[in-house]
């Protein structure tokens, strides 16, 4: 099992360096050791291009000697979970998840009494919009970096997400722009590196390479050809900001592995286990976050130990936090009840998924949210144009 790096190697402290080198708050943490001696505080442009799933091992295997490989400074680790709903505020408030208190797709919000989706910003049954108020923020409990930043601060989103919830609270002190496709995505990043002289900071998000290793596995054809395209199409880009004075970062959230339907575990055939429980499972299938009844939980711990052994390890909530995997602190105040009594860590390529009574059955391929290297490690790419 990996555990991620929060003390120089990892995308918190990639965090710190775009910060600093931005002339902004000091986050509390160290500086990233592969940008040590990088420019960054002298660059009249900073774009940080955040690639959704790409994971380092499968870069380097996948597209050697492209655009992005060959200017690649080395892996970076992300979080824990290393999924897209704790690792994205990372990106954009610097805060690690035990700070901003996002720990999975799925998340427990005490303070509004049901289990939520925090990205989509809707209750995980009946998929309804959460209150407005307490926001993303205030659950939270951060500032987005945006606005703590001397700078103009730009974001390029996805049409479909731009105006969301999360991303008009996380976005504050930045003007969002909205793309459509690849080619916008790239169209509208040359334009807003070259328009003006004024010095700025740009955060770009692109989300699809993560949704086709969804549909189709990581290792598939349409993820090999998407990753291709989207090479080619940062080379150009690279071309056409040339002389801007821009340095250009290129990293992810996290990796992904690939899941047979025979490593998919459902909870339905463990009732045993299932009536330990108090909640619905939250986290991630790989990364699942356990409410288990405070008389149940010696049945719980033995059962699992019995029945998962080999395919899943076993710790309490209290004692990752202890452990530091959710970074360091001060902690959210409810990092705790977000992490459950207990949590369920996969091992190999396994899953272990619950569902309930209105939602639909499906089977992603590829998957994330694990502590494997796959998962866990991403890469930063480096350019100076």
């Amino acid at each position: 099992m990996e555990v991620p790096d929060y003390r120089g190697g990892g995308i918190l402290n990639l965090m710190a360096s775009v910060g600093a080198g931005l002339q902004g708050p000091d986050l509390g943490y160290p500086a990233c050791a592969l940008l040590n001696g990088k420019p960054l505080g002298a660059a009249r442009r900073i774009l940080l291009l955040v690639v959704d799933g790409l994971g380092w091992n499968h870069l380097t295997a996948s597209a050697a000697g492209g655009e992005l490989q060959s200017r690649c400074l080395g892996p970076l680790s992300s979080v824990a979970p290393p999924t897209t709903a704790a690792a994205i505020p990372v990106f954009l408030t610097g805060l690690p998840p035990a700070r901003h208190g996002f720990t999975g797709w799925f998340t427990w919000l005490r303070e509004l009494g049901c289990v939520s989706a925090v990205l989509p910003h809707v209750t995980r049954h009946g998929r309804l919009p959460l209150p407005a108020e307490p926001g993303p923020l205030p659950l939270s409990g951060c500032r987005p970096l945006f606005e703590q930043l001397p700078v103009e601060s730009l974001v390029l989103s996805p049409k479909h997400i731009a105006g969301s919830v999360f991303n008009r609270a996380f976005s504050q002190g930045a003007k969002v722009h909205a793309y459509k496709d690849m080619k916008g995505f790239f169209h509208r990043l040359s334009a807003l590196l070259r328009r003006g002289r004024e010095r700025r900071y740009v955060y770009a998000y692109w989300p699809q390479l993560d949704t086709l290793a969804h549909d189709h596995g990581i290792g598939s054809r349409p993820v090999a050809d998407h990753l291709a395209a989207f090479d080619q199409a940062f080379g150009r880009l690279l071309r056409e900001i040339q002389g801007s004075d821009t340095v250009v970062l290129v990293t992810a959230d996290h990796g992904f592995v690939d899941v047979p339907p025979e490593r998919v575990l459902h909870l339905d055939a463990h009732p045993e286990m299932a009536d330990c429980l108090s909640l619905p499972l939250c986290g991630e299938p790989r990364f699942a976050y356990c409410y288990v009844r405070a008389a149940l939980r010696e049945r719980f711990e033995a059962y699992v130990r019995s029945e998962l052994a080999g395919r899943f390890d076993l710790f309490t909530g209290q004692a990752l936090i202890d452990q530091g995997l959710f970074g360091p602190g001060p902690f959210h105040p409810e990092l705790a009840h977000r992490v459950g009594d207990y949590v369920l860590v996969a091992r190999e390529n396994y899953v272990f998924k619950d569902r309930l009574s209105a939602e639909r059955e499906f089977h992603h391929v590829g998957v994330h949210g694990g502590l494997s290297e796959d998962e866990l490690r991403v890469p930063l790419v480096y350019a100076e144009v």
